[in-house]
């Protein structure tokens, strides 16, 4: 499946350039860039979409300070741990690079460590399937989507389904975005996702997660239209925990 004629109809010119040229610029790097996750999600949903989010299979900081500099953006941030840069343009256009890495958890609720990886291994440690989806920005090829894990499927199922059965576990505010997804989109939680997240808050795992954390989950409820139902989908999803201290 290729999405260059949807982004071309979705995305502003700015924004197309901007994906060309990272592209091309990775290209003459001896690298490869893809437009991933949440972007790529709303494209396949006939969506339009500002995010910027690649992941270059490669040295994402390095593009990133590079692409910064030729476009002359006015703040360039690096996360050496992450391997992610940050660089906000004129007129508000913000892109997000990010080196394709694997994770790993060392207990749940930790922050991950990370190691370079391929763009199959960046897309395996997202939340959920219609989030693990890539789309090519090499000027060959340009919009051919990679889908290894069934996000297209899922979408047409308007099901939300996690990567695997210890996504809670690694990280519990995926049950956060989990509802707000669902909502959003008029989704459903797949039962053994659903189960699994129950599963979780049920063991206290959502303990395990420092405060502001789930402060930053449930403020991008409150900033959603429908964030009455999500706030009521929650609750009764973790109706059975309840105990002090949890949410």
């Amino acid at each position: 499946m290729n999405l260059a004629k949807r982004m071309d109809e979705l995305l502003t010119a700015r924004a197309m350039a901007l994906l060309r040229r990272a592209g091309s610029a990775a290209e003459e790097r001896g690298e490869r860039a893809y437009l991933v996750g949440g972007p790529v999600r709303d494209l396949v949903l006939g969506r339009p979409t500002a995010d910027l989010d690649i992941t270059v299979v490669g040295d994402g900081i390095a593009l990133g300070k590079a692409l910064g500099h030729e476009l002359k953006a006015y703040s360039i941030h690096t996360y050496r741990k992450y391997g992610t840069c940050t660089i906000k343009l004129p007129g508000g256009i913000r892109m997000d690079l990010a080196t394709a890495r694997s994770e790993s958890y060392a207990r749940p609720g930790a922050m991950p460590g990370v190691r370079p990886g391929r763009l199959r291994d960046d897309l395996k440690r997202r939340d959920f399937t219609i989030n693990a989806m890539a789309v090519s920005l090499s000027r060959r090829g340009f919009g051919t989507l990679t889908d290894p894990f069934g996000g297209l499927k899922d979408i047409s199922k308007n099901k939300i389904r996690v990567m695997h059965k210890k996504s809670f576990l690694d990280d519990p505010t995926r049950i956060f975005r989990a509802v707000r997804f669902g909502v959003r989109f008029a989704f459903t939680i797949d039962a053994d996702t659903l189960r699994l997240a129950q599963a979780a808050a049920s063991r206290g795992l959502l303990d395990t997660i420092e405060t502001y954390r789930i402060h930053n989950e449930l403020k991008k409820i409150t900033e959603e239209k429908s964030s009455g139902r999500m706030m009521k989908y929650l609750d009764a999803l973790l109706s059975k925990y309840h105990k002090e201290g949890a949410i």
